[in-house]
């Protein structure tokens, strides 16, 4: 157990909280780019309980600004998009997406005042299909070369979706390996062949045992943590024969994101970003070391559980998560159908909005939540010191922080030690923008 005070230190990240300025520290994905399509790419977000616009101007320049006019703080999201920039409806004052101000018009011929008004403007990037913002202090940290930043964008595909709750119980989630054998148990296991988009529904790497099989069978898995340069890996073994063992090597990139195996052909990477103390957003990238993703699938399989334009799940805790008594009995171990976003949804958003870790519980298989925290706090502190903070990468260590490996499959008892690289290497060899990116 924790007290309420160090709960409060790990979750609150309003501006100027211990945790919010260290989360500042880091690129956060504040938007899709599918958002800002259409004849007004225009957005108004919310981070971390703050209150911005989002917008491509007419040359394509991304611009984040902070949503109160600094005239007399009309709401920018309902502004012009035109002459290079975003023109407050209330007066006319013009803002390009680096805050300056070009125009106020309603002033005195020559008047110089636009000269010295600056809005609060923040660096935004694009990547695979997710926008990205910096919110923090001084030079923000180089993107580092993992698989779902450098992979053609015709094999990524990004979404998201809402949760009603605080960001640090949902990112535990993808800590937490033991959880799936109960949490996402299917009774009965459907054709593999037919998995495409869906998680933990196809088969297992170097065999044909469904992995919907393997969670359900064989529920005490051997869970190891080890750091690494971008967070901590996870590797979780299942021991299925004295001849067979399951290997699920899964990553936490700290400090919010995690990748994980999808299928044998995608892995997962996923971050879980606070709109406020009592809200997030997951956003997920999607990379494929087969063929070039099915987008329109993927989008479709994903809006039949999410509702634009929020990417509000449809299953929520206002109609119990489409729980069915029967269908507990006999189909899935929650009864709340076969998307497991909405068991995770469910289970995070059921410990309350923020989890009050002071009545919890931690056992041998929450090892990974217990580093996560260490690893966190420690962070957090560092920050509040003004001392460095992990993961913060220049251009030349953001090339070192490559991959990082994330495999489900089946290794034979005496190489389970060296799978997860071995079979790794062996799908980068058979996919052609990853064989390329091979360093010898």
């Amino acid at each position: 157990m924790i007290s309420a005070e160090q709960n409060d230190f790990m979750t609150q990240v309003g501006a100027g909280t211990p945790a919010g300025t260290l989360l500042r520290r880091y690129w956060q994905p504040v938007a899709l780019s599918e958002e800002l399509r259409g004849p007004r790419p225009l957005k108004p977000v919310q981070l971390m309980g703050q209150h911005f616009v989002l917008f491509r101007d007419e040359s394509g320049r991304l611009g984040l600004l902070d949503r109160d006019c600094p005239h007399r703080g009309a709401d920018l999201a309902y502004g012009r998009l035109e002459d290079g920039g975003l023109r407050c409806a209330f007066h006319g004052w013009l803002f390009d997406a680096t805050g300056q101000c070009r125009e106020t018009p309603a002033e005195p011929e020559g008047s110089k005042l636009c000269t010295r008004i600056k809005q609060g403007a923040y660096p935004v990037v694009e990547k695979s299909g997710v926008i990205f913002a910096y919110l923090g202090e001084g030079e923000p940290p180089a993107f580092p070369e993992f698989d779902c930043f450098v992979a053609p964008d015709s094999h990524t595909f990004a979404f998201k979706g809402l949760w009603e709750c605080n960001w640090l119980q949902a990112l535990e989630v993808g800590m937490d390996p033991a959880h799936a054998s109960f949490l996402h148990r299917f009774y009965e296991d459907e054709d593999t062949a037919e998995s495409y988009g869906k998680q933990f529904r196809g088969a297992s790497a170097d065999s044909d045992l469904a992995i919907t099989k393997v969670l359900r069978e064989y529920d005490r898995p051997d869970i190891q943590v080890q750091p690494a340069l971008f967070g901590m890996r996870l590797t979780t073994l299942r021991k299925l024969t004295e001849a067979q063992t399951h290997v699920r090597v899964t990553n936490v990139v700290f400090p919010q994101a995690f990748v994980i195996p999808m299928s044998t052909e995608m892995t997962i990477s996923q971050w879980h970003v606070p709109v406020d103390d009592r809200r997030c957003y997951w956003y997920a990238i999607f990379t494929s070391f087969t063929k070039p993703v099915d987008k329109q699938q993927m989008r479709a399989q994903r809006l039949e559980t999410i509702e634009l334009p929020d990417y509000v799940s449809r299953k929520n805790k206002r109609n119990e998560y489409g729980y069915n008594a029967e269908e507990q009995a006999t189909k899935t171990y929650t009864g709340m159908g076969m998307d497991i976003n909405v068991h995770d949804q469910w289970a995070c958003e059921s410990m309350g909005s923020i989890q009050d870790r002071t009545r919890e519980h931690l056992g041998t298989t929450d090892k990974g939540i217990v580093a996560y925290r260490r690893l966190l706090v420690q962070a957090i502190e560092a920050a509040q010191a003004g001392a460095p903070v992990p993961v913060r990468p220049d251009a030349a260590q953001a090339s070192a922080l490559t991959g990082p490996p994330s495999i489900d499959g089946v290794a034979s008892a005496d190489a389970v030690d060296g799978y997860c690289e071995q079979a790794d290497r062996a799908r980068r060899l058979s996919c052609d923008w990853a064989s390329a990116r091979l360093k010898d």
